[in-house]
Protein backbone atom coordinates (compact mmCIF):
# COMPACT_ATOMS: atom_id res chain seq x y z
CA UNK A 1 0.00 0.00 0.00
CA UNK A 2 1.30 3.33 -1.18
CA UNK A 3 2.47 5.76 2.22
CA UNK A 4 -0.04 7.84 1.05
CA UNK A 5 -2.94 6.50 -0.32
CA UNK A 6 -6.20 6.82 1.26
CA UNK A 7 -6.58 3.94 3.27
CA UNK A 8 -3.04 4.14 4.43
CA UNK A 9 -3.87 7.96 5.50
CA UNK A 10 -7.47 6.68 7.30
CA UNK A 11 -4.85 4.19 9.22
CA UNK A 12 -3.13 6.33 10.59
CA UNK A 13 -5.71 8.87 11.54
CA UNK A 14 -8.42 8.55 14.37
CA UNK A 15 -11.30 5.89 14.29
CA UNK A 16 -14.09 7.96 14.46
CA UNK A 17 -13.08 9.85 11.08
CA UNK A 18 -13.68 6.27 9.09
CA UNK A 19 -16.76 5.20 10.90
CA UNK A 20 -18.11 8.86 10.21
CA UNK A 21 -16.96 8.10 6.43
CA UNK A 22 -18.97 4.99 6.41
CA UNK A 23 -22.07 6.55 8.32
CA UNK A 24 -21.95 9.38 5.59
CA UNK A 25 -22.00 6.63 2.71
CA UNK A 26 -25.29 4.93 4.62
CA UNK A 27 -26.73 8.64 4.90
CA UNK A 28 -26.01 9.86 1.38
CA UNK A 29 -26.75 6.76 -0.07
CA UNK A 30 -30.49 6.73 1.88
CA UNK A 31 -30.94 10.06 0.71
CA UNK A 32 -30.17 10.39 -2.70
CA UNK A 33 -30.99 6.54 -4.11
CA UNK A 34 -34.27 5.12 -4.58
CA UNK A 35 -35.21 2.64 -1.65
CA UNK A 36 -34.27 -0.57 -3.54
CA UNK A 37 -30.99 0.64 -4.50
CA UNK A 38 -29.59 2.80 -1.19
CA UNK A 39 -28.35 -0.68 0.66
CA UNK A 40 -25.67 -1.33 -2.46
CA UNK A 41 -24.68 2.83 -2.43
CA UNK A 42 -24.35 2.13 1.45
CA UNK A 43 -22.18 -0.58 0.79
CA UNK A 44 -19.48 2.10 -0.62
CA UNK A 45 -18.84 2.94 3.07
CA UNK A 46 -17.74 -0.76 3.93
CA UNK A 47 -14.14 -0.50 3.45
CA UNK A 48 -14.32 2.79 5.79
CA UNK A 49 -15.99 0.56 8.86
CA UNK A 50 -13.58 -2.03 8.54
CA UNK A 51 -10.89 0.78 8.49
CA UNK A 52 -12.51 2.45 11.56
CA UNK A 53 -12.36 -1.11 13.29
CA UNK A 54 -9.27 -1.71 13.09
CA UNK A 55 -8.02 1.42 14.03
CA UNK A 56 -9.82 1.53 16.84
CA UNK A 57 -8.91 -1.67 17.82
CA UNK A 58 -5.18 -0.81 17.74
CA UNK A 59 -6.05 2.62 19.45
CA UNK A 60 -7.66 0.30 22.37
CA UNK A 61 -4.55 -1.75 22.70
CA UNK A 62 -1.79 1.17 22.56
CA UNK A 63 -0.69 2.67 25.83
CA UNK A 64 -1.23 5.51 27.24
CA UNK A 65 0.94 8.75 27.41
CA UNK A 66 1.84 8.19 31.41
CA UNK A 67 2.71 4.50 30.69
CA UNK A 68 5.27 5.90 27.76
CA UNK A 69 6.54 8.57 29.55
CA UNK A 70 7.46 6.36 32.43
CA UNK A 71 8.93 2.85 30.06
CA UNK A 72 10.94 5.58 28.49
CA UNK A 73 12.17 7.46 31.74
CA UNK A 74 12.94 3.52 32.53
CA UNK A 75 14.77 2.50 30.13
CA UNK A 76 16.73 5.78 30.20
CA UNK A 77 18.46 4.92 33.31
CA UNK A 78 19.20 1.49 32.15
CA UNK A 79 22.49 0.13 31.59
CA UNK A 80 23.16 -1.77 28.36
CA UNK A 81 22.69 -5.07 30.45
CA UNK A 82 19.59 -4.41 31.52
CA UNK A 83 18.06 -3.04 28.91
CA UNK A 84 19.89 -6.25 26.58
CA UNK A 85 17.66 -8.39 28.71
CA UNK A 86 14.74 -6.70 28.29
CA UNK A 87 14.99 -6.82 24.58
CA UNK A 88 15.92 -10.02 24.66
CA UNK A 89 12.25 -10.83 26.83
CA UNK A 90 10.67 -8.35 24.65
CA UNK A 91 11.34 -10.15 21.66
CA UNK A 92 10.78 -13.58 23.06
CA UNK A 93 7.17 -12.66 23.83
CA UNK A 94 6.63 -11.70 20.17
CA UNK A 95 7.68 -15.11 19.37
CA UNK A 96 11.01 -14.45 17.63
CA UNK A 97 14.30 -16.25 18.90
CA UNK A 98 17.03 -14.24 20.00
CA UNK A 99 20.83 -14.41 19.75
CA UNK A 100 23.21 -11.98 21.05
CA UNK A 101 25.62 -10.89 18.27
CA UNK A 102 28.94 -9.09 18.66
CA UNK A 103 29.50 -7.67 15.87
CA UNK A 104 29.47 -3.48 15.73
CA UNK A 105 26.65 -2.81 13.66
CA UNK A 106 23.80 -5.04 15.09
CA UNK A 107 23.75 -6.63 18.32
CA UNK A 108 20.79 -9.19 18.19
CA UNK A 109 19.77 -11.51 15.80
CA UNK A 110 16.00 -12.52 16.29
CA UNK A 111 14.12 -15.57 14.28
CA UNK A 112 10.92 -16.05 13.78
CA UNK A 113 8.60 -18.24 10.82
CA UNK A 114 12.26 -18.44 8.93
CA UNK A 115 12.64 -15.14 8.54
CA UNK A 116 16.21 -13.41 10.37
CA UNK A 117 15.53 -9.93 11.93
CA UNK A 118 19.08 -7.94 12.43
CA UNK A 119 18.40 -5.37 15.77
CA UNK A 120 20.74 -2.52 16.64
CA UNK A 121 20.31 -0.64 20.07
CA UNK A 122 23.47 -0.44 22.21
CA UNK A 123 23.50 3.22 21.39
CA UNK A 124 19.72 3.33 22.28
CA UNK A 125 20.63 6.49 24.69
CA UNK A 126 22.54 8.52 22.13
CA UNK A 127 20.58 12.30 22.05
CA UNK A 128 21.17 12.52 17.90
CA UNK A 129 21.01 9.16 16.10
CA UNK A 130 23.12 9.58 12.52
CA UNK A 131 22.68 7.77 9.27
CA UNK A 132 25.97 5.84 10.03
CA UNK A 133 24.77 3.18 12.52
CA UNK A 134 21.96 3.21 9.74
CA UNK A 135 24.19 2.02 6.88
CA UNK A 136 26.01 -0.24 8.92
CA UNK A 137 22.94 -2.53 10.13
CA UNK A 138 21.69 -2.30 6.44
CA UNK A 139 25.35 -3.20 5.65
CA UNK A 140 25.02 -6.00 8.36
CA UNK A 141 21.87 -7.33 6.97
CA UNK A 142 23.20 -7.79 3.41
CA UNK A 143 26.15 -9.62 4.89
CA UNK A 144 24.52 -11.59 7.51
CA UNK A 145 21.88 -12.27 4.30
CA UNK A 146 19.32 -11.34 6.99
CA UNK A 147 15.49 -10.49 5.87
CA UNK A 148 15.40 -7.27 7.95
CA UNK A 149 16.32 -4.85 10.49
CA UNK A 150 15.40 -2.77 13.22
CA UNK A 151 16.72 0.27 14.98
CA UNK A 152 16.24 0.95 18.59
CA UNK A 153 16.37 4.35 19.57
CA UNK A 154 15.80 6.28 22.57
CA UNK A 155 16.90 9.71 21.27
CA UNK A 156 15.80 11.76 17.81
CA UNK A 157 17.17 10.50 14.29
CA UNK A 158 18.41 13.26 12.35
CA UNK A 159 16.43 13.99 8.85
CA UNK A 160 19.15 11.93 6.50
CA UNK A 161 18.95 9.12 9.07
CA UNK A 162 14.42 9.33 8.98
CA UNK A 163 15.11 8.98 5.19
CA UNK A 164 17.53 6.41 4.98
CA UNK A 165 15.15 4.30 6.94
CA UNK A 166 12.10 5.02 5.24
CA UNK A 167 14.10 3.95 1.54
CA UNK A 168 16.12 0.79 3.04
CA UNK A 169 12.92 -0.76 5.05
CA UNK A 170 14.79 0.09 8.21
CA UNK A 171 12.16 -0.36 11.43
CA UNK A 172 12.63 2.31 13.94
CA UNK A 173 11.43 1.71 17.39
CA UNK A 174 11.28 4.25 19.09
CA UNK A 175 8.77 6.44 21.70
CA UNK A 176 5.46 4.92 21.71
CA UNK A 177 6.53 1.88 19.81
CA UNK A 178 9.32 1.31 22.44
CA UNK A 179 6.61 1.15 25.12
CA UNK A 180 4.29 -1.33 23.02
CA UNK A 181 7.42 -3.62 22.96
CA UNK A 182 8.64 -3.17 26.19
CA UNK A 183 5.11 -3.87 27.50
CA UNK A 184 5.71 -6.65 29.79
CA UNK A 185 9.21 -4.39 31.53
CA UNK A 186 7.93 -2.90 35.12
CA UNK A 187 7.60 0.50 35.53
CA UNK A 188 5.74 2.50 37.57
CA UNK A 189 2.76 4.85 35.55
CA UNK A 190 2.62 8.39 36.71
Amino acid sequence: MAPNSLFAVMLRSPWWISIGIALVFGAASRALLPVEYWVFGAMGGLPFLVIGCIVAWKQLRAPSASRVDATLQAVGTMSWREFAVELEQAFGRDGYSVQRLDGPAADFSALKDGQTTLIAAKRWKAAKHGVEALQELHKAVQTHGASGCIYVALGDLSDNARRFAASHDVRLIQGADMAVLLKGMQVSAR
